[in-house]
């Protein structure tokens, strides 16, 4: 079989700019792409670094679509973010007005805390162990 690797994930957000400016000014992603595809869509894609998975920013487009902004996995956490200094990153958040769900515990894969992001979906935050 195959190398495969999954290299994106398609995030529906309101608009464009305002997903932009969270998840690269308050998140601290890298801006990979943007390009204009029409009068009302672009291709947007962040990533927490140039070799890891990106998100692909997609405008919700339909009533359904924008009904699932913030809620695409019914409420359960939906992406997971791994750090190799959570303290660090915890704190930069808190200051930047991330909204975390509870408080930083440890588990056995390592140290991890569930926060919302700009509409309201669930991340882990993780500094495992075994890095």
């Amino acid at each position: 079989m195959s190398n495969l690797r999954l290299v994106q994930i398609s995030l529906l957000v309101r608009e464009y700019d305002e997903a932009i400016h969270y998840y690269t000014n308050v998140l601290g992603f890298q801006l990979i792409e943007d390009t204009m595809l029409s009068a009302t869509k672009r291709w947007v894609v962040v990533s927490p670094g140039i070799t890891q998975a990106s998100l692909l920013l997609a405008k919700a487009a339909t009533l359904e679509q924008e009904k699932a902004v913030g809620n695409q996995t019914g409420g359960r956490v939906f992406l997971f973010l791994h750090t190799d200094n959570f303290e660090s990153t915890y704190q930069q958040y808190i200051d930047k007005g991330v909204s975390f769900t509870e408080e930083p515990r440890t588990e056995k894969f390592g140290k991890v805390c569930v926060f919302k992001d700009l509409y309201g979906n669930l991340w882990d935050l993780i500094e495992p162990f075994n890095q």
